[in-house]
């Protein structure tokens, strides 16, 4: 396994400074990949206050015993970056991206023409935009979609009244609660918003990224791109369509390679019990599966070679 340094680094996003980890194997100057997590307030490892689920923490290094550098950062107004989250925008978060892409090129132990982006749920959509990127040499899009954020919202809803124990189920449609409907009425009441922030049942939604993310269209970029992709989401997943592993791949007028794992729920965890919402917390104790992993490698080892290839 090579040694690998982990340096603190610091780059700017218009007005902010955020703050990520720098993960070189001392092979460099060679590949590298940016990491992008997923949504909510979550730091450069993909963890949160209430959960800890370390994507990208074990991606990382993952990554180092390839020998492929890394770059993972805290979002807007968590970990160590400026800002606020609350008030942070979808494509705020498309820009941070694309400022810390920017930094990890610039490093001179980074082989520039060798810089992939690995995305993960939000993080896939992001790294989709990036995508269209000429210099870029490929996105990993790891429990990614190609519906709009308002559609995927109310599919997310359908999926997880359907975990709901039986009893549960009956008891809410005798009641009138149907969850696609509460649902759908609570995104048009937040699309009418003109707020960053507003405050729902007692808590507070990021309103302005939510809005933004509805309207998005992963189609758009998805057509647009210009760098190799490999799409991977598993059989279990309750956020993300796995069908919409054959519309990337449709979409997307560069090389493609997609996989729909079989038992891999949205945390990258495999589940050969009935998938639920309610058994987050005890898939996020465990590693994630490192047949993902490997997939990743793998395919960045590989298109990396054809791209020296080429360029010789």
């Amino acid at each position: 396994m090579p040694m690998t340094d982990h340096i603190e680094l610091t780059f700017p996003s218009g007005s902010l400074s955020l703050e990520g980890t720098l993960t070189i194997p001392r092979t460099s100057p060679g590949p590298a990949a940016l990491l992008i997590s997923g949504s909510g307030p979550i730091d450069r490892n993909s963890n949160s206050q209430h959960l800890a689920i370390n994507i990208m923490g074990e991606l990382a290094t993952h990554l180092a015993a390839s020998g492929i550098a890394s770059l993972r950062f805290d979002k807007r107004g968590v970990g160590s970056s400026d800002g606020d989250y609350l008030a942070t925008g979808f494509h705020d978060n498309i820009a941070d991206a694309q400022a810390a892409l920017d930094a990890l090129r610039a490093r001179p132990e980074v082989d520039p023409g060798q810089v992939f982006v690995i995305g993960h749920s939000e993080g896939a959509i992001i790294a989709s935009k990036l995508a269209s990127n000429s210099q870029l040499a490929g996105a990993a899009l790891l429990a990614g979609t190609a519906q709009n954020g308002r559609d995927l919202l109310t599919w997310q809803a359908a999926q997880i009244a359907s975990t709901l124990p039986k009893p549960v189920q009956y008891l809410t449609k005798l009641v009138g609660r149907d969850m696609e409907r509460i649902q759908s009425k609570r995104l048009a009441g937040i699309e009418r918003s003109h707020e960053d922030v507003v405050r729902i049942r007692f808590a507070k939604l990021n309103a302005k990224w939510l809005r933004e993310f509805m309207s998005y269209e992963p189609c758009n970029a998805l057509r647009r791109a210009q760098a190799p992709i490999l799409a991977i989401t598993g059989s279990e997943d309750l956020q993300v369509d796995p069908a919409d592993i054959n519309l990337i791949g449709q979409l997307v007028p560069t090389p493609f390679i997609g996989h729909i794992v079989d038992d891999l729920t949205h945390l990258l965890r495999k589940e050969t019990a009935p998938a639920s919402l309610r058994t987050y917390e005890n898939r996020a104790r465990r590693p994630i599966d490192q047949s993902v992993a490997t997939l990743i490698t793998e395919w960045m080892v590989s298109v990396a070679r054809n791209r020296q290839g080429s360029q010789r």
